[in-house]
């Protein structure tokens, strides 16, 4: 829970059925890059999770305007 919190995720709820539990979340897409492996590591292999569109939704403030610098940055190496 706290890696998928620290993707910006919005956790949905959780359930237990035997020995396993599944957490439902959302989560942007851009977040989930690599979250294969950080999964495996943090449930020794273990963990499985599927990904389906949900929702467009408008970027934070703070990740649109690093965005933005980054691409300000891109263009004046490109120049």
């Amino acid at each position: 829970m706290t890696d998928l919190q620290g993707r910006r995720a919005i956790v949905m709820g959780m359930d237990s059925d035997h020995n396993y539990q599944t957490i439902h979340a959302k989560v942007p897409l851009a977040e989930m890059d690599r979250y294969s492996t950080s999964l495996s590591s943090l449930t020794s292999g273990r963990g499985t999770f599927t990904m389906k569109y949900a929702e467009y939704q408008q970027v934070p403030t703070d990740v649109q305007n690093r965005l933005l610098k980054e691409y300000e940055e891109s263009q004046k190496e490109e120049e």
